[in-house]
């Protein structure tokens, strides 16, 4: 495991000071909790990105010629 220091203004450490406290966790797991989604984001993003890349409409309008020309469920409308 590595360590870095960060530094924060006192607001921005006093309110991650007090999320952790109402957590239940330790500054240091919700640091790291925080980096891990704000990657997960970033992470999917660049994956919806490229998958948009590789979009066709040529197969979108394929995909949707097949969907039946329905009326929707009560639950779904």
């Amino acid at each position: 495991m590595s360590t870095i220091s960060v530094r924060l203004p006192d607001s921005l450490h006093n309110m991650v000071r007090e999320v952790a406290q109402q957590d239940h966790v330790s500054i240091n797991q919700f640091v790291a909790s925080a980096v891990a989604e704000k990657i997960s984001a970033l992470a999917t993003e660049q994956y919806l990105g490229e998958r948009a890349q590789r979009a066709s409409d040529v197969k979108f309008r394929s995909a949707l010629a097949a969907v039946p020309d329905v009326a929707p469920e009560p639950f779904d409308q």
